[in-house]
C-alpha cells in the first residue's frame, strides 16, 4: 500500500470530494447571483430565518449536484485501473465542465427569467418551448443582461480551473485490494447518492419537491430563493409536462357554466330570497346549522386509509350477514350524533392528493397537483382564510418532522405551528414511536389534546394519522383485544377508531372541545378490501366523512355525492364566511350543482360519480356509463342514459382547472381576466 500522504490526497476519492466541494461553492454563488438580481421581489432575509435559509439550500444544491454528477461519480469510482488512463480521465473532465455549465448558465437565466414570471426554470419550460417562449426569452435577457452573462462565463471558468485536469490520481492499493476497497468506497457513494437525491435515508422519506421548500420559509418568495436547478429541471420532468388541455368553452360560456370563485354574499342573499334553491333532502337541517359554527374552533382529522367499508354505518349492507358489525363503532355513534356525508369520495388514492383537496379546495387529475412547479403560486386555503379570520392554524403528524411533504404543504397552505414525532417524544419520551411510521394515533391524538388545550381560541387544527397503514401493526398492549377482521387493516382501523374514543373521553367536557366543529374524512380508501364492490370504481373511491359539533343542531345525512374538495367551501358556509373566495370545490349546503358529481381521474381517464351513475370521460366524451349498485362495472349504459349536463360539468371543471393551473391563479385577486397571456 502506498503510505506517502502527498500522495493520499491524489486518490480518486479525495479528488472527487474535493471537486464536489467546488460545485457547492458554485451553486452559492449562482444562489447570490440570483439574489442580487431579485432582491427587490424576495426582500430581506429576516435573520430568524438565515440559518434555515442556508439549510435548505445545501439541501437542495445536494440533489441538484448529485443528479447531475451522478454518472461522473461512476466513473470517478468504477473500481477498475481504466480510470487512471489518460482518456478516460479526459472524458471525466469535459462531462464535468460541460455539465456542470449548463447547470450554472441555467441558474444565470433563472436570475433574469424569474423577476417576470416569479418561478423557477421547470419542465415545462425546457421540453416544451414551443408551447411556452419563456425558455427563449430567458436566454434573450440573460444576453441583454451582461453583467449576469459575464457572472456566469466567470462561474464556469472558475469550474474549469478548481478541477485541475493534470491532476492524475493514483491507486492506493494494488492487486485484490484494490478491487475490494474500490467496490466498497463505489458503495458508499451509491448509497449517499441515493439518500442525498431522496432527501433522507428513512423509509418514511419520500423524495423531496419543490413544495419542500417551504419548511424552511413561510414566505413562497423566499422559497424560490432556496430552490435551485438543475434540481428544478429534473425533478419536474416526469410529472410536470406542459399544460395541455381542450378548450371546450370561450371564457364566457365558462363562467356560466363553471367558475372556482365563490361569492357568498351573492349565495346568502339569493338563499334569503328564495328557498327552493335549496336541496329539498336538506333543507330542514340547512336551516338549523348553516351560519351557527361562526367562531367555533375547527379540526379536521384526516385518516389514514379509512375506507367507508370499515364502517357498519356508511355501509350496514356488507355486515348484514356479519357477526361483526363494522370496526369503527365510535366513529359510527359520532355520526349518529352528527353530520354525516354518506357519500363522499377521495380525490384520488394518494395521500399526497389529499391535504390540498381537503385544505385547498384544489384536486389531484393526471399529476399530484403538488408535485406540480405551479404549485408555488400563491393559493388562501382554509387555513391561511381562517389565519386572516384571527385563527391559530396548527397541524398534528407523528412522523419525523419534514417526512412524506406534508409540514411542506401545511406551511404553504398558511399554517404556521406543526407538531411531529420530534414534539412529543420532548414532552413524552420515546416509548410512543410505533418502529415505522411515527407516533402510535392513541399517543399523538392525546398529545394533540393536551397542546390544544393550552391553545388561545380560536383555531384551526388538523391532524394526519398514522396507525392504519401498512405493515399493520397496533402497540402490544393491545394484543387480541381488537377483531382481527377480514383484512390486514381491520385490527388497525379498530385500534385507531379507539383511539378517537379515547380522545373524546378525556377532552369532551373542556371548555375548547365543546366549542369545536370537528371534521373527520380519509385521505383515500384502504388498499386491504374485501368487498367486491370496494375493488371497483365508485367504491373503491368511497371514504369516511362527516362533521360534528358538540351541544349543537348539526346532524343529520347528506344522501348526495360529496367530494374532499367540499370541504372547505362547505366549512366556510357553516362558519358564515362571507368575503369571496377561490375553490373547485361547493358549499354542499348552499351550492347546489346542477349537475353535482365527485371527479377524480382514475387509470388515465376522468371519473365522474353521480348520485346514480359512474360515468368516464376520456377528454372528448362520456366513454363509459354504469349505475352505482353496477358493482362488476358489467352493464354499459353509455348510449342508453342522457349525460348531457354531467359531460358539459366535466368539460368545464377541466377547462378551468387547468386554465388556472396553466396561469398558477389560485386566489380571486389573481383570477385572470380575459384575454391575459401567461407570458
Amino acid at each position: 500500500m502506498n503510505s506517502n500522504p502527498m500522495r493520499l490526497l491524489q486518490t480518486h476519492t479525495a479528488l472527487l470530494a474535493r471537486r464536489i466541494l467546488l460545485l457547492y461553492v458554485v451553486m452559492a454563488l449562482c444562489r447570490a447571483v440570483f439574489y442580487i438580481c431579485n432582491h427587490t421581489l424576495i426582500g430581506p432575509l429576516p435573520a430568524s430565518e438565515r440559518w434555515g435559509l442556508v439549510c435548505g439550500a445545501l439541501q437542495f444544491d445536494t440533489v441538484s449536484i448529485l443528479y447531475a454528477n451522478a454518472a461522473y461519480i461512476l466513473m470517478a469510482l468504477i473500481p477498475l485501473h481504466i480510470r487512471e488512463k489518460g482518456w478516460w480521465q479526459g472524458i471525466m473532465f469535459w462531462y464535468y465542465v460541460v455539465v456542470n455549465a449548463a447547470a450554472v448558465a441555467l441558474n444565470m437565466a433563472d436570475a433574469i427569467y424569474f423577476r417576470y414570471t416569479q418561478k423557477r426554470f421547470t419542465a415545462d419550460e425546457i421540453f416544451f418551448a414551443d408551447n411556452d417562449n419563456s425558455l427563449q426569452l430567458a436566454l434573450k435577457f440573460a444576453c441583454e443582461n451582461w453583467p449576469v452573462a459575464l457572472a456566469g462565463i466567470a462561474l464556469i471558468v472558475l469550474l474549469a480551473w478548481g478541477y485541475r485536469r493534470r491532476t492524475r490520481p493514483e491507486a492506493l492499493f494494488a492487486g485484490a485490494w484494490y478491487y475490494i476497497t474500490g467496490s466498497m468506497i463505489l458503495l458508499a457513494a451509491a448509497t449517499l447518492t441515493i439518500g442525498g437525491i431522496r432527501g433522507g435515508f428513512t423509509k418514511m422519506t419520500r423524495p423531496i419537491t419543490l413544495s419542500n421548500a417551504t419548511l424552511y420559509t413561510a414566505d413562497n418568495a423566499r422559497a424560490t430563493l432556496i430552490l435551485s436547478n438543475p434540481f428544478c429541471v429534473l425533478r419536474t420532468a416526469g410529472s410536470a409536462s406542459a399544460i395541455r388541455y381542450e378548450h371546450y368553452f370561450d371564457e364566457e360560456q365558462l363562467d356560466e357554466i363553471y367558475s372556482p370563485v365563490h361569492h357568498p354574499e351573492h349565495r346568502m342573499q339569493a338563499i334569503a330570497g328564495d328557498t327552493t334553491a335549496l336541496d329539498v333532502r336538506d333543507t330542514a337541517r340547512i336551516n338549523t346549522a348553516a351560519g351557527s359554527m361562526a367562531h367555533r374552533n375547527v379540526v379536521i382529522f384526516i385518516m389514514e386509509s379509512f375506507s367507508a367499508e370499515h364502517s357498519a354505518q356508511l355501509r350496514p349492507e356488507l355486515y348484514a350477514d356479519k357477526e361483526q358489525k363494522g370496526y369503527t363503532p365510535f366513529l359510527d355513534s359520532l355520526m349518529r350524533q352528527g353530520y354525516t356525508f354518506r357519500r363522499m369520495y377521495a380525490n384520488g388514492k394518494r395521500s399526497i392528493q389529499a391535504l390540498p383537496a381537503v385544505w385547498s379546495s384544489i384536486p389531484s387529475f393526471k399529476t399530484p397537483f403538488v408535485l406540480m412547479p405551479q404549485s408555488l403560486a400563491p393559493t388562501c386555503p382554509l387555513p391561511a382564510i381562517l389565519a386572516g379570520e384571527g385563527y391559530r392554524t396548527l397541524f398534528f403528524c407523528g412522523s419525523d418532522r419534514g417526512s412524506m411533504g406534508f409540514d411542506a404543504y401545511a406551511r404553504a397552505a398558511g399554517i404556521t405551528e406543526t407538531f411531529s414525532r420530534e414534539d412529543y417524544e420532548k414532552e413524552h419520551g420515546r416509548g410512543g414511536f410505533d418502529g415505522y411510521w411515527g407516533i402510535w394515533d392513541e399517543e399523538f391524538m392525546q398529545y394533540m389534546g393536551e397542546v390544544l388545550g393550552r391553545t388561545q381560541q380560536p383555531f384551526f387544527a388538523s391532524m394526519f394519522t398514522l396507525t392504519s397503514h401498512h405493515p399493520f401493526v397496533i402497540p402490544d398492549r393491545y394484543e387480541g383485544r381488537f377483531p382481527e377482521g377480514l383484512t390486514k387493516n381491520h385490527r388497525c382501523v379498530a385500534y385507531t377508531d379507539n383511539a378517537f374514543r379515547l380522545f373524546c373521553e378525556r377532552f369532551g367536557h373542556e371548555e375548547w372541545f365543546r366549542n369545536t366543529l370537528f371534521v373527520f374524512v380519509a385521505d383515500h380508501v384502504s388498499s386491504e378490501k374485501f368487498s367486491e364492490a370496494f375493488l371497483h370504481s365508485p367504491s373503491d373511491y368511497h371514504i369516511f366523512g362527516f362533521m360534528y359539533a358538540p351541544d349543537s343542531n348539526l346532524q343529520g345525512e347528506y344522501t348526495g355525492v360529496a367530494s374532499q374538495i367540499d370541504i372547505m367551501p362547505t366549512l366556510l358556509g357553516l362558519l358564515g364566511y362571507g368575503r369571496p373566495y377561490f375553490a373547485f370545490g361547493r358549499d354542499l349546503f348552499n351550492e347546489p350543482s346542477a349537475a353535482p358529481a365527485a371527479v377524480n381521474y382514475d387509470n388515465n381517464i376522468y371519473q365522474a360519480i353521480t348520485d346514480r351513475y359512474l360515468m368516464r370521460f376520456d377528454e372528448q366524451h362520456i366513454r363509459d356509463i354504469y349505475a352505482v349498485d353496477d358493482v362488476r362495472l358489467e352493464n354499459n349504459l353509455a348510449g342508453k342514459v342522457a349525460a348531457d349536463d354531467t359531460e358539459r360539468y366535466l368539460k368545464a371543471l377541466i377547462q378551468s382547472y387547468y386554465s388556472h393551473i396553466e396561469n398558477k391563479t389560485y386566489t380571486v385577486d389573481d383570477t385572470l381576466p380575459q384575454g391575459t397571456d401567461n407570458r
